[in-house]
């Protein structure tokens, strides 16, 4: 048996993971929003950036593209992708979904977060 019938794979060769947790309520409402769209090749790209009257905003969104760092993990046959500039923002962090008279739509729970906006779209 030679190493090229069986290869190894070194943490090198695979994605790095991430500390982002995809509830199965979110991986649920991501499945129907792609198969409505009819595709079946996006990941759900979650990642921070400056703005927002509290220092930083979420992003959140569907992308076909996968770039040289990103974390990945799956989740039912869900891919969430986090460039590695926002990893360590988002360690720990919960996406959700909510469909209730008050609220509709993707949260963001994260316990880094150590303060936020009014408004709640942005934190710090």
């Amino acid at each position: 048996m030679s190493l090229q019938e069986h290869p190894v794979t070194t943490e090198t060769d695979a994605a790095p993971a991430h500390g982002v947790v995809l509830t199965d309520v979110a991986a649920t409402k991501v499945k129907s929003l792609l198969s409505q769209e009819g595709r079946d090749d996006l990941r759900l790209r979650v990642g921070v950036q400056p703005g927002g009257c509290s220092g930083l905003i979420y992003q959140l969104y569907f992308d076909e593209r996968t770039l040289d760092g990103d974390a990945v993990r799956d989740f039912d046959g869900v891919e969430v992708v986090v460039d590695r500039m926002s990893v360590p923002y988002l360690d720990g962090a919960t996406i959700d979904f909510a469909d209730t008279i008050e609220k509709q739509g993707f949260t963001i729970d994260n316990p880094n977060a150590g303060g936020s906006c009014a408004c709640g779209d942005s934190f710090s």
